[in-house]
């Protein structure tokens, strides 16, 4: 391809991306004002946030960790706000999908450290990840709440308090349309917390 060439292309997967936000914007608004409104209440409460995913939703979950502990809007002096990623600890990871199973490497934290009140963090693009579905599954029997975070046609909303569904089923885009509901929401929770 020349330059040109790749320019269209560039261009063109540009829109298709966006296309996705948009539409995603307009049909799912409601269930991310909902969700900044579900961690709110949870860090009023004195609780935290927990966060998990694999691969690229891994990477998601330590980069929404961060904005969380750290800060999101450079217009905000902030105390951290307590989340963690399930997906960092290389140590405990690979000790226990050696020991027992990959399938619960996020449930057996949630066993570990989350308490009632809590909120999970469920990131898939596709739904169908088998760690987070356990993870999601030991959190709601902890009564512990769950957000998740998603492709189009999945059955998470079954299981989860609050579903926000990315309206396509092209992985990249899915992708890149969460990061920016992953960002909405930390800037909803700290104009909550702290814009009144």
């Amino acid at each position: 391809m020349n330059n040109s060439e790749l320019n269209n292309k560039f261009q063109e997967y540009i829109k298709q991306s966006n296309a996705v936000s948009i539409t995603t914007s307009e049909k799912q608004g409601n269930e991310v004002i909902n969700a900044a409104k579900l961690l709110f209440d949870c860090l009023a409460k004195g609780n935290k946030i927990m966060i998990c995913g694999n691969g690229g939703s891994a990477s998601d979950s330590s980069h929404l960790a961060a904005e969380f502990t750290n800060r999101f809007s450079t217009d905000i002096e902030r105390d951290g706000l307590a989340a963690i990623s399930l997906a960092t600890d290389s140590a405990f990871i690979t000790a226990h999908a050696n020991d027992f199973n990959f399938d619960t490497i996020f449930s057996r934290q949630i066993e570990s450290i989350g308490i009632k009140d809590d909120t999970l963090i469920a990131i898939s693009t596709s739904g169908k990840s088998i760690n987070v579905i356990k993870a999601i599954d030991k959190a709601k029997s902890m009564n512990i709440n769950v957000i998740s975070l998603t492709g189009n046609n999945t059955n998470l909303n079954k299981i989860s308090d609050i579903t926000i569904n990315v309206q396509s089923e092209n992985t990249q885009h899915i992708q890149e349309t969460l990061l920016k509901i992953e960002h909405m929401l930390i800037y909803f929770v700290e104009q909550l917390i702290y814009k009144k």
